[in-house]
């Protein structure tokens, strides 16, 4: 799995936010790469370039190994993100991609999957229930 932030600031300003913030919140820092879209490209390819601001709205996008976004979140900044979250639906989508089955809602490792089939279709409440979360 690679991990990039990417954010309209220079690189100097990641820099600064890694020593002035990050480092204080995460132990020995933010762990992934810091990547600096200052003419907003890469946002404007996922759609999440605000070009009145200048700014790349908060979103995520997780991609498979093929290049396909398989699900994004795009959150204004007044709305913290979930990380427990994220790394959930991380693990979820490598699970399925391995075996073929399929995670219910509320799915994390080590919880019962489904097999997707003919006789699952209509039968999903049989086999699993928010209940069994």
């Amino acid at each position: 799995m690679n991990v990039l932030s990417i954010s309209t600031d220079s690189h100097f300003s990641h820099k600064i936010w890694q020593e002035t913030e990050l480092s204080k919140m995460v132990e020995g820092g933010f762990p992934y790469p810091m990547v600096s879209d200052s003419n907003g490209s890469i946002g404007k390819l996922y759609g999440v370039y605000d070009e009145n601001g200048g700014v790349n709205i908060r979103g995520r996008f997780l991609i498979d190994p093929d290049g396909v976004i398989q699900a994004m979140e795009v959150m204004t900044p007044p709305v913290g993100r979930n990380v427990d979250e994220l790394v959930r639906q991380v693990e979820a989508f490598q699970h399925v991609r391995k075996t073929g089955e399929v995670t219910p809602a509320g799915w994390v490792k080590g919880m019962k999957t489904l097999t997707p089939g003919p006789d699952l279709a209509g039968n999903v409440w049989r086999e699993w229930s928010p209940k069994n979360r």
